[in-house]
């Protein structure tokens, strides 16, 4: 935070609203059977199109049921009202994207609304108030660009209109940048893990806006509001609304009056800008789009839609920390994404089912030396330590991807059981790990393979003492004379020799017999 924001914060209070699109994923554009699966950086430009989203006379649109299904299980993740009805309205504008002169959108009668989503920040738990979620079409590709001959054009890529958008509108409750961000990661994690966006920004599947306006502390009415766009990642929504912060309230402080503009981001001079004066709903002329009959939602279709939702983001890290004890750092890396949690919510069945006992998904109590309790600690340990690690270095589509790390649930169990039973150190199950994730082999196989179990033979373990014994005899004299360190060294040579293989403590132990026999037979 910067000396000029940490004194306007001071003084004024933000007052922010969020806006997200994003493009839910179907197979077909929202009111056209054009495939969905349009990528701006593959594929030649305006390769799926028709007379539908091309905005050509006499084309009607057909509604995209998947699509509307996609927002209902929104409404529902966010503890949203669903209306009985819904309708569609033309959202009237002129622009060169937009074919038709109008989006299809929805204004009065959206199919969700009065929702909320609960996040942490720094300063604790907040929750945010959802206006409503609705479903519109997406217009086409504007780029600017150079032709051969320097001069500058504008081309038009008509693949991404029509494709199904989501909009999710928050009330006016940010009151700060970083409230604005993690709303916005919490808001993806949980469209992700319903399955209804992929929800990238990088590839534009979702793009954050911001409607900022401050006020002084201690009063009521709302400044006015600018809108900020172009903010491409989550770290340029944060910095963005800083800026803009900081920018008015310099700007009211000297005299100056805020505009009701539209201003964009500069990622890179970190700066926003003005691009356009902004409207108001009334300037875009709504009324019932005529061509699609009024949409209804029944009781059964909306509990069939609530059915399959999973459990959501914050109800996991809840169970994590409650009823698993694990920290709200662990809960929070276990729940960033969807895959993570399901991996973990499997190896700890397996720790459980292992378990007599013990109930799946609860915390393992009990068990025998042959088969050692493997705790939700350890297997988080694991799962968000070695594991992540592997899987963030790996290449392509694989990178990132736990369920895709060929590490079966099983087999991390397993691997965590032997650490915790004390048979192979934890270096050597690292090892292990690493060379199971290339291979594809189980770890537990490359263990029996490559020898890893430890030594725990006393009788193993004082062979390799007598050896290393004779072979330092600088290092026996020195602990004759009282010098303690003498011995740790000695440790080390017998975990040399063994590979890291030999019980640290035994060998400590069986070598200060030795030592101590050794001293009293000299003697």
């Amino acid at each position: 935070m910067t000396a000029g924001l940490a004194a306007a914060l001071e003084r004024y209070e933000a007052v922010i609203g969020i806006e997200v699109h994003c493009q839910v994923r179907t197979a077909t554009k929202m009111f056209c059977a054009c495939a969905a699966d349009a990528d701006p950086d593959e594929g030649a430009p305006n390769s799926r199109t028709c007379p539908v989203c091309l905005g050509l006379p006499g084309a009607l649109p057909v509604i995209n049921r998947r699509a509307v299904e996609h927002v209902l299980a929104t409404g529902l993740a966010i503890g949203a009202t669903v209306p009985s009805a819904t309708r569609w309205d033309r959202k009237n504008y002129f622009y060169p994207d937009l074919p038709k002169g109008y989006q299809i959108s929805q204004l009065d009668l959206p199919l969700a609304s009065h929702g909320s989503l609960t996040f942490d920040t720094s300063a604790g738990e907040r929750t945010i108030g959802i206006r409503r979620a609705h479903l519109e079409e997406d217009t086409a590709r504007l780029i600017h660009a150079t032709d051969p001959d320097g001069r500058k054009v504008s081309l038009l890529d008509f693949d991404r209109s029509g494709m199904p958008l989501m909009e999710i509108v928050t009330e006016p409750d940010v009151r700060t940048a970083e409230e604005a961000r993690r709303y916005a990661e919490e808001l993806q994690r949980l469209l992700r893990y319903i399955g209804v966006s992929d929800a990238d920004m990088e590839r534009g599947q979702m793009r954050v806006e911001a409607n900022v306006s401050i006020r002084p502390r201690g009063t009521e009415p709302f400044g006015t509001r600018v809108e900020v766009k172009n903010m491409n990642s989550f770290r340029s929504v944060e910095r963005a609304i800083e800026f803009e912060i900081e920018r008015q309230a310099a700007a009211i402080d000297a005299g100056e009056t805020i505009r009701q503009v539209t201003r964009g981001w500069d990622d890179d001079r970190g700066i926003t800008y003005v691009m356009r004066s902004k409207e108001d709903s009334e300037d875009y002329r709504y009324f019932p789009e005529p061509d699609l009959p009024p949409l209804r939602v029944d009781a059964a279709w909306l509990a069939e839609i609530a059915a399959g939702l999973p459990e959501l983001p914050a109800a996991r890290r809840a169970r994590y920390a409650g009823t698993l004890g694990l920290s709200a750092y662990d809960a929070g890396v276990l729940t960033a994404t969807r895959e993570t949690s399901d991996y973990f919510d499997a190896a700890l069945a397996v720790a459980a089912a292992a378990t007599p006992g013990t109930a799946a998904g609860g915390t393992a109590a009990g068990g025998t030396a042959a088969d050692p309790v493997v705790s939700p600690k350890a297997l988080a340990n694991w799962i968000t330590g070695e594991l992540t690690r592997l899987v963030n270095a790996a290449a392509g589509a694989d990178r990132g991807r736990i369920d895709r790390s060929g590490i079966a649930p099983a087999d991390l169990v397993a691997l965590v059981r032997l650490v915790e039973s004390g048979e192979i150190s934890g270096t050597s199950a690292k090892e292990a790990l690493a060379e199971a994730f290339e291979s594809r082999r189980p770890p537990a196989d490359i263990v029996a393979d490559r020898g890893m179990r430890r030594i725990s033979d006393a009788d193993a373990i004082g062979a390799v003492v007598s050896d290393v014994v004779a072979a330092n005899p600088a290092a026996v004299a020195d602990y004759r004379a009282g010098k303690e360190q003498a011995v740790g060294f000695l440790v080390g040579q017998v975990m040399k020799r063994t590979g890291g293989r030999a019980d640290a403590a035994l060998a400590r132990t069986v070598l200060r017999a030795h030592l101590d026999a050794d001293g009293s037979q000299g003697g």
